[in-house]
């Protein structure tokens, strides 16, 4: 089976993992969930609290974490942390992880590797600018910080979980500063990324404008 790389990168809250999954089961892709590596990362430091500034605290904690991916389920150490992962705490915290150079390390030779010789889509931040700057297709999911605010309340309300539309529009308003400022793989638009703004769309729209980029690629 020869290699096909689908990129999906954009801030929080745009859709990325929702869209993603869907154009997995209409093409028969692999999906790979890189945000939930992150966030099982920031759950283990949350648990154990570590010193994200103490080198030491932080080479320790990657040599104590193993992650395993078993289709929508994840694994922390063995332990499935499917739901903690998505909670507002992990959310609050998860982009100074994901800041630290020790840790993309790790987690960028684990997504290559996961993806050899795979038809697979991913989505992150740096998909398309980092991890894979030659993937087949790259797409830059965007929508204004209050339609994700309110997508992300809504994903909230549906598992249960407390939380306020203000609250969560200053955590996606910060968490936009911080990955997009921070030194190591910022998240920008890779120059041959096209860009979707789905701010008005719905997702089967999303869905559609990805397909004709793929089709037309997958037809060359």
């Amino acid at each position: 089976m020869k290699e096909f790389i689908v990129t999906v990168d954009g801030p929080a809250g745009s859709g990325k993992s929702t869209i993603a999954k869907i154009i997995a089961k209409k093409y028969g892709f692999t999906y790979l969930d890189t945000g939930a590596m992150y966030r099982m990362i920031a759950l283990y430091a949350l648990e154990n609290s570590i010193d994200l500034e103490d080198g030491s605290q932080v080479e320790a904690m990657l040599a104590n974490t193993k992650l395993d991916i078993v289709g929508n389920q994840f694994f922390l150490n063995g332990k499935d942390v499917s739901e903690e992962i998505r909670t507002p705490k992990v959310s609050g915290v998860v982009s100074p992880v994901a800041a630290i150079r020790e840790v993309r390390v790790k987690l960028v030779e684990l997504q290559r590797e996961i993806s050899k010789g795979k038809r697979i889509i991913l989505d992150g931040r740096d998909i398309g600018t980092v991890v894979f700057p030659n993937g087949d297709v790259k797409i830059f999911l965007v929508a204004s910080p209050e339609e994700r605010a309110k997508r992300r309340l809504r994903e909230y309300e549906e598992k249960g979980v407390e939380a306020d539309y203000e609250s969560v529009l200053s955590s996606i308003k910060e968490r936009d500063h911080i990955d997009s400022t921070r030194k190591e793989s910022p998240l920008l638009k890779a120059e041959d990324a096209h860009e979707i703004d789905s701010s008005t769309m719905n997702i089967d729209e999303v869905v559609e404008a990805i397909s004709k980029y793929i089709d037309e690629k997958i037809g060359e």
